[in-house]
């Protein structure tokens, strides 16, 4: 599918909401998702007949459920479209989303039979990253996957060909840090240099848990 591009700022009126436990789907990294819910298999199809835009969002390991029945979700989401779609013959379908941004959610009333938001675009500011730093992350992020290739030697990961730090920094959040309420964290740290840094101490910190040949179980 044709790039879709977003700024800073950038508003959309509304867009449909895909809460997950514990999930985060971070800009330029890609998310298969299994949709089985009828409410989302109905979600699945408006999105695909109109947008192929949606937010995945996490809900919180602790939360508390509203009004509808319905549970508390993050207020930063990725917003991602879908680039593949595969619908089986029960109804269900496999999608595979692509992360485009990361956006703050005002939620709209509810309307039946799922969640959707009004969203702005989030963009970086603060410091710039420290190359230092961004070439340890490189570094350890490369030893991460190692780990968890020796234990699952499917797991396909390669760091991004880019010069920016902030989407080296994302994609190594998506695939390799571990705790989705550090992802979350992630998601939500807007300052690049910041972001790095956390994202380098959560890696280290998982590598600190390998022993010599260990893998990650």
């Amino acid at each position: 599918m044709s790039p879709t591009l977003y700024s800073p700022g950038d508003v959309l009126e509304e867009v449909a909401l895909f809460p997950l436990p514990q999930v985060v789907l971070f800009p330029g990294a890609e998310m298969p998702l299994h949709v089985f819910e009828p409410r989302y298999r109905t979600m699945t199809r408006d999105v695909m007949a109109s947008t192929r835009q949606l937010c995945v969002v996490q809900i919180p390991e602790d939360h508390d459920v509203g009004e509808h029945g319905q549970p508390q979700i993050a207020r930063v989401a990725g917003l991602g479209e879908i680039a593949r779609c595969d619908a089986l013959p029960d109804g269900r379908f496999n999608i595979l989303v692509e992360g485009k941004a990361r956006v703050r959610l005002e939620e709209l009333p509810f309307r039946r039979p799922y969640r959707r938001a009004r969203v702005t675009v989030l963009g970086s500011n603060g410091r710039a990253a420290d190359s230092a730093l961004v070439r340890a992350l490189s570094t350890v992020a490369g030893r991460v996957a190692q780990h968890v290739r020796e234990c699952h030697p499917a797991f396909r990961f390669s760091l991004p060909c880019t010069d920016d730090a902030g989407v080296l920094c994302d994609v190594c959040a998506h695939y390799l840090v571990l705790d989705g309420t550090e992802r979350q964290e992630l998601l939500e740290t807007l300052d690049v240099g910041e972001r790095i840094s956390r994202c380098l101490s959560a890696l280290c910190a998982q590598e600190s848990l390998f022993g010599p040949g260990d893998a990650v179980h």
